[in-house]
């Protein structure tokens, strides 16, 4: 795991658990549903039941039909939820020319201001992990927001103070927290599960963290075994099929 810089008081971020997510699209479907109702413009859709239809989404789930390398093991079905990370040193906060786009110093939260967003796409460019979407009736860069107007908000009842995209995982693949806090839940199970960083060589340091999917070692067996984390194994498969996207 990446350690995050000290310069925020808290690093706020997801867990997803690669293992777990069934692609069931829940947390798409929520994530739509709240930001259209509670994020500036709704996230609008263009020719929704057209041949071409596009929208815009701040969160996607892909699906992936892992191979082995070597022959004798059973293909599997990975689904890959993607997001905005909300990296450390976000690459899509240093190119934005009007300082629109930026991140929170108390807790790390990458956000874009509106007023000040001129939807040029730099950002869209910048990001390594696609997650940039241009919304397109209004002319602006939208994103994940981490549900900054639900987590904050002393109005709705504690349990429901997590992003929407966690709160209606029916498979608990999504978890939140504060990354920079070891003690934190969050924190511990990226610690147990050998929780990574997405494509580390781009040099983002991303807040957000994947759990790699497990297979097991014997029938029998109670408990599951991580993947290695070797060019060769799952990370290295997810390298390449990101290639894809």
């Amino acid at each position: 795991m990446t350690s995050l810089p000290a310069s925020t008081e808290r690093s706020l971020g997801l867990v997803i658990d690669l293992d777990t997510c069934v692609g069931c699209h829940a947390c798409v479907v929520s994530c739509k549903e709240w930001n259209t109702a509670n994020y500036g413009a709704p996230l609008s859709d263009q020719d929704a039941y057209g041949a071409h239809p596009s929208g815009t989404f701040l969160n996607r789930v892909h699906s992936f039909e892992a191979v082995p390398e070597t022959g004798g093991e059973v293909p599997r079905v990975v689904h890959f939820p993607r997001s905005c990370l909300h990296c450390a040193d976000a690459p899509c906060v240093t190119v934005c020319p009007t300082g629109a786009s930026y991140k929170r110093a108390e807790d790390g939260i990458v956000l874009v201001n509106e007023a000040d967003c001129i939807g040029c796409g730099l950002c869209a460019w910048a990001c390594p992990y696609g997650a940039r979407e241009l919304e397109l009736a209004a002319g602006v860069m939208k994103k994940c927001t981490l549900c900054v107007d639900r987590i904050e908000n002393p109005n709705i009842p504690e349990i429901d103070r997590q992003p929407a995209c966690v709160r209606a995982c029916p498979a608990g693949a999504r978890h939140f927290g504060d990354l920079a806090d070891p003690e934190s839940p969050a924190a511990k199970l990226v610690a147990a599960r050998g929780g990574f960083d997405l494509m580390p060589e781009q040099g983002t340091r991303p807040v957000n963290k994947y759990l790699p999917p497990r297979e097991p070692v014997d029938l029998l067996a109670p408990l599951l075994d991580p993947l290695p984390q070797s060019a060769g194994g799952f990370l290295g498969w997810l390298d390449r099929a990101l290639d894809r996207i």
